[in-house]
Formats: C-alpha cells, sequence, structure tokens
C-alpha cells in the first residue's frame, strides 16, 4: 500500500437475517496505519460490519474493499491481507505459548523453521517470550489474549480485526492488551475493533464510528465526537444540598444554559464555553453569594455521554458476542 492509502473502504453495505436488519446503507472509510472503533449496543451490527469486510458473509448490498481487494470478487486476496480475532481466546491450553504459535504458522502454510521464527519474534512483540515453555493454561487472561491476538498475525496482516478485544479481562489485563496492541499499529498495521468499553475506544481509536440500528450514526475522532454534546462542561459540588436552587439559578445565568442539578448529591454541571473565564466568573460569583462549593471544575465530556446523547441509552459492556470466534487463514 502506497502512503496515505485507505486500508478499509466501504460503500452503502446493506445485510439482512429474514425480517431483522443488521446493516443498512453502511459506510466507512479507515486510512492505514490507524486505529477504527466500532461502538454501539449489542445488535447494532458491529460483528456484521466486521464479518462482511473479513469475507466471512456477503453483504445483500454495497461494496467493500480490503487492502484495495474487492471482498466480494478477490475474497481470497482479502484473506492474504488480513487477521482477525473474535470475543473468545482460542489457544490450546495444553500446548506451550510457543508451541501454540508454532502451531498457527504451520497452519498458515508456514515452513517448520520459519514458524518457529515467527513465533520467537510474536512472543518478544507481545512480551511473552519469559512464558514461551509454559503451557498456556497457566497464562493469566491478559497474557491467553496477548497469545490469541499474535496467533492472528503469524502472516504479519496489513489489517487487523478485533471484535471486543478486552470483554471480560480485568482493568490491569486490559491494560497489557492495550500496549500489545499500541505496538502493533506501531509498527504500521491498520485496526479495526468492535468495543462497548467506551475508555477503550477513547485511549486507542484514531477514528471512532457509532452505529444504531445498523445505521451509522455518528463518527469523528474522540474529541470531536465529544464535542457533539455541548464542548467543556463545568462541575460543581456544594457543601449544602440547600444552596442548590440558588446555585443553579447562578449557574444558568453565567452560561446561558440550564444546567443538570442532581440536589441530593449537590451536584450541577452545565456546558460552557469560555473555559478558564467562565470558572473564574463563577467561582467569584459563588463567593459573593456566600455558596459554597466543596468542589468545582472544568471537564471535557466522555464518550459515555456521546453514547447516551446519540443512542439514547447508556454503554453496558457484554460478555455475549453478536456471532462465534472465527479464524481466517490463507
Amino acid at each position: 500500500m502506497s502512503a496515505g492509502r485507505n486500508a478499509v473502504v466501504a460503500e452503502g453495505l446493506g445485510k439482512r437475517f429474514g425480517d431483522k436488519v443488521a446493516l443498512h446503507g453502511f459506510d466507512l472509510t479507515v486510512a492505514e496505519g490507524s486505529v477504527c472503533g466500532l461502538l454501539g449496543p449489542n445488535g447494532a451490527g458491529k460483528t456484521t460490519a466486521v464479518r462482511v469486510l473479513a469475507t466471512l458473509l456477503r453483504a445483500d448490498a454495497g461494496r467493500a474493499e480490503v487492502a484495495g481487494f474487492d471482498v466480494t470478487r478477490e475474497a481470497a486476496m482479502v484473506r492474504r491481507q488480513i487477521g482477525l480475532t473474535g470475543q473468545q481466546a482460542t489457544v490450546d491450553d495444553i500446548l506451550t505459548g510457543r508451541e501454540n504459535l508454532i502451531m498457527w504458522g504451520r497452519l498458515f502454510h508456514l515452513g517448520s523453521r520459519a514458524a518457529a521464527r515467527r513465533a520467537d519474534e510474536l512472543l518478544e512483540q507481545f512480551g511473552l517470550t519469559d512464558a514461551a515453555h509454559r503451557r498456556a493454561k497457566l497464562y493469566s487472561g491478559g497474557m491467553r489474549r496477548r497469545l490469541d491476538i499474535a496467533s492472528s498475525l503469524v502472516l504479519a496482516p496489513r489489517v487487523f480485526f478485533l471484535d471486543e478485544p478486552t470483554t471480560g479481562l480485568d482493568p490491569r489485563n486490559r491494560g497489557e492488551v492495550w500496549n500489545a496492541l499500541r505496538g502493533l499499529v506501531a509498527g504500521g498495521t491498520t485496526v479495526l475493533m468492535t468495543t462497548q468499553y467506551l475508555d477503550e475506544a477513547d485511549q486507542l481509536a484514531d477514528q471512532i464510528v457509532v452505529l444504531d440500528g445498523g445505521r451509522k450514526v455518528a463518527e469523528g475522532t474522540p474529541s470531536q465526537l465529544k464535542s457533539q454534546v455541548g464542548g467543556d462542561r463545568i462541575d460543581i459540588l456544594l457543601r449544602d444540598e440547600a444552596d442548590v436552587p440558588a446555585a443553579a439559578a447562578l449557574l444558568a445565568r453565567i452560561t446561558g444554559v440550564e444546567p443538570d442539578v442532581d440536589a441530593p448529591l449537590r451536584r450541577l454541571s452545565a456546558a460552557v464555553r469560555g473555559r478558564v473565564a467562565t470558572l473564574t466568573e463563577v467561582v467569584r460569583a459563588l463567593d459573593h453569594e456566600g455558596l459554597v462549593a466543596e468542589d468545582i471544575g472544568l471537564r471535557r465530556p466522555t464518550l459515555d455521554e456521546v453514547f447516551l446523547r446519540l443512542t439514547g441509552r447508556p454503554a453496558e459492556p457484554s460478555t455475549t458476542s453478536e456471532s462465534e470466534k472465527t479464524e481466517v487463514a490463507a
């Protein structure tokens, strides 16, 4: 691929399963060497989109290219360019980490020496060298996931698809997987991942696409999407609940918008434009009115707020997949 070329292009993809519309007019463009996160509630069409792009499903409408090849007419060529990892780690517990990777190398038609050499490279890349000769059943959740991802990278794919890469992992193990993926992207691989962990998309994705009901409802960088819910916000925690009405009126007057109020928790929040100037004005006004704030500060909107605004429901990480794990072999 030449510099600046798009790794994934989809135009008007449509897919139905009986009466259910899984994708409707779905468009997507992912630049080479970037990370694109597909967000959406269960059943939004995220996994269906990945399966179409990975040649595992045929779209009913539209067209798509991956690594410059048409996913329908040149499916075999697409499969030679991609890696795919689903939600559930599929490693052989009886084999060691190194033996798992060698096995996958042989399945991908590498010779025995080439498979062993590639296994050692991947073990080092994913921080598993010290555990190379330990049976996989003794690995932690994060180590198993890293080994699983490594097995899909034996042929050094140009484009890597991940379906819910850290579902079920604790924060430490999620961090291990995130670091592995950052290293992968630094090496030039394009990553398209589905996730319901909004902090994961915020941490990893250069581009986020939000799906709901099979349709794309928003697209942009994390910062661009956050700006859609009103830019920066000022949050206030008052000392006394009795001061909430007066503080709410004060905040509405200064910001020009009605604040969100949680009286029992003594919390107020409102969108602001002037950032520091507005914060200074609010602090002075609270002091002038004798309203005591235990905490006050500026923050950017969260992706959770974006998700709620776009889909009408909060994000809730799922432990179930829209489809079972499928590996793609050349």
